[in-house]
């Protein structure tokens, strides 16, 4: 039964995401802080999954497909439910554009890398970006109740951190396609 588990976190956080989506059309502040809660939820067995199957040594190739698509499909779901609220919008709509378009170029180079037999890990600052990244999100989706908690400032903060992890993240998808490239 242990070895199943960081798959099995993988999947929680794949079966969470209609979950995450109804409640984000909740309108009240339980709605929000749920959707939030959901969200720092799956970021969390992220985090989980990927440290108890390396501690465990229990990493499988399907855990290894299925968690980053796992995690690219919450992000990216995210974005788009704060884009149809317009908590995103306006020039931070290239924030967003910039981080999916990274994740599916960033995926793709993994994936035809590995193709190769050629692993590209994961530097510290993409680690540091997707922290940022993640807070940015869940402070967004936190909406009204999340900017009042952080007395009037919540959105601003979360639309600053999702800059800061969008120039991150040019940064480390040129570092991650130059390395890659040195292989095609």
């Amino acid at each position: 039964m242990v070895s199943k588990i960081p798959l099995s976190l993988t999947y929680l956080r794949i079966l969470i995401i209609p979950f995450f989506i109804f409640t984000f059309f909740i309108k009240s502040d339980f709605g929000r802080w749920m959707t939030c809660g959901l969200f720092v939820f799956a970021c969390l067995t992220d985090y989980l999954d990927g440290k108890l199957a390396r501690s465990l040594n229990q990493e499988s190739k399907l855990g290894a497909l299925l968690d980053p698509i796992a995690d690219k499909i919450i992000v990216a779901v995210a974005i788009m439910l704060l884009i149809h609220d317009e908590t995103i919008k306006d020039l931070t709509l290239f924030a967003a554009l910039i981080i999916i378009s990274r994740e599916i170029l960033v995926s793709g180079l993994r994936e035809f890398l590995a193709s190769l037999s050629i692993s590209l890990p994961v530097s510290s600052l993409s680690k540091a970006k997707t922290f940022i990244q993640m807070f940015a999100l869940s402070v967004l989706l936190s909406g009204e109740p999340g900017n009042d908690f952080l007395l009037g400032y919540g959105r601003d903060i979360g639309l600053s951190s999702l800059w800061i992890a969008a120039v991150i993240t040019v940064y480390t998808g040129y570092i991650y396609l130059v390395k890659g490239l040195k292989h095609v």
